[in-house]
């Protein structure tokens, strides 16, 4: 039974990690093609890559609930088979359009289509026992950090032959990948474990009330909102605020951006199971907060370039909570929910990709412009770490419901 566990977590590791190296690949040439079919304009082209970015956040926002509701109804398989053949043929449509209304819309089906990481956490679930989820989804984690740092190099080489390329080597990736599921990935959900398709299940305002729909859910789900709100301040400002406060050029933000890349590498795929076994998800949770806070903390107030550097490892051991915030989410729903619970995770984060954008380049550019005086650029990474406490303590306030044995071996039994 373990060995069976094990082969089938792996078949989906390697799912994911095609997945994300196929997403990376287009990464560094993505803008460059914009501005190309804008004319060489500058100005519109960041506006429509801005557009662009809203738009791909909210298709999954609306489409990610259907995908989980559809995963829990014809199982993970089919739902991720059909995500990997979309997005190639989308990576093909890209590659291939003349203009920008045509570039756009393969980037809707591109955000509508994208559900394979979230459908995966199903299929963690479904395969894995409750005290090994942790371990697993860190293990997730790290097959998205490969896929980031592998395929935006990949794309770059690329994309310096020609333009298109990497969209082509993109579509090529999806498609091996789906081929790959449709001979290789076994089914993680059995047919009398599933559940009829409900629209109610199936759109963004159901999403919301199912999270809401348990006190231990609802405590996660607040909890996750305030740090998926924190963790995008690197995302959004990092360039903006190394190149300003510290002369970053483009190698040192490449360099910068690298470390902590393989810094999460590590975290996610060697420290998060390791630590959850000696020190409990709980505590793991809750030590992966304190990091994130310090981190923050120290990027908002470092003196010197070194000690900026020296803060992205400690960043990176944010990464910890990861993994418990899922496994303990997956205790308190049934087996056949756990589609739903993932599209409703995926919904809740692209909801938060819609805001995090104005607020920290917005937060940027107030203490870099009116309130220049204060003398405090890192305003964004303070803002990061009031939000990461606030988890913090939303987490603490519950300790007794997170920490009860009782959950675990409930969800084991459902």
């Amino acid at each position: 039974m373990l060995n069976r566990q094990k082969a089938a977590f792996v078949f989906i590791f390697i799912t994911v990690l095609l997945d994300m190296v196929s997403f990376g690949v287009i990464i560094p040439v993505f803008p460059q093609l914009i501005l190309k079919l804008q004319g060489g304009d500058m100005a519109g082209a960041a506006a429509v890559f801005g557009i662009f970015g809203t738009a791909f956040a909210v298709m999954q926002f609306v489409f990610s609930p259907v995908q989980g509701a559809l995963a829990d109804r014809y199982g993970r398989r089919p739902v991720i088979l059909l995500s990997n053949l979309g997005l190639g043929l989308d990576y093909m449509v890209m590659a291939l359009a003349p203009t920008i209304p045509i570039l756009f819309l393969g980037r809707l089906v591109s955000g509508a289509t994208s559900a394979s990481f979230s459908i995966s956490g199903a299929y963690v679930a479904d395969v894995t026992p409750p005290e090994n989820r942790a371990a697993r989804f860190g293990m997730l984690g790290a097959a998205f950090g490969i896929g980031f740092i592998v395929g935006p190099a990949i794309g770059g080489l690329l994309g310096a032959i020609d333009l298109r390329a990497p969209f082509w080597a993109a579509a090529v990736l999806s498609i091996t990948n789906f081929l790959y599921g449709v001979f290789i990935l076994p089914e993680s959900l059995p047919a009398e474990r599933r559940r009829p398709f409900s629209v109610h299940a199936a759109n963004p305002i159901g999403a919301v009330r199912f999270l809401g729909s348990r006190p231990v859910l609802l405590s996660l789900t607040v909890a996750m909102l305030f740090a998926f709100l924190a963790h995008d301040a690197i995302p959004n400002t990092w360039v903006l605020y190394t190149t300003y406060r510290f002369s970053f050029d483009e190698r040192a933000v490449g360099v910068s951006l690298a470390i902590v890349g393989a810094a999460s590498l590590v975290v996610n795929g060697f420290l998060v199971g390791r630590v959850v076994k000696r020190i409990g998800e709980y505590n793991a949770l809750l030590a992966g907060l304190g990091f994130g806070i310090i981190s923050e903390l120290l990027f908002a107030f470092a003196p010197t370039t070194w000690l900026l550097l020296g803060t992205l490892p400690i960043y990176a051991l944010a990464g910890l909570s990861g993994g418990p915030f899922q496994s303990i989410a997956t205790r308190e729903v049934q087996p056949n929910q756990q589609g739903q619970l993932q599209g409703a995770l995926t919904a809740l984060r692209s909801m938060v990709t819609l805001v995090t954008p104005g607020l920290y380049t917005g937060t940027f550019a107030l203490f870099v412009g009116p309130l220049a005086g204060v003398g405090l650029p890192g305003a964004p990474y303070l803002v990061a770490a009031i939000l990461m406490a606030t988890t913090t303590v939303i987490v603490m306030r519950s300790a007794t419901t997170l920490r009860s044995p009782a959950a675990a071996s409930r969800g084991a039994t459902m």
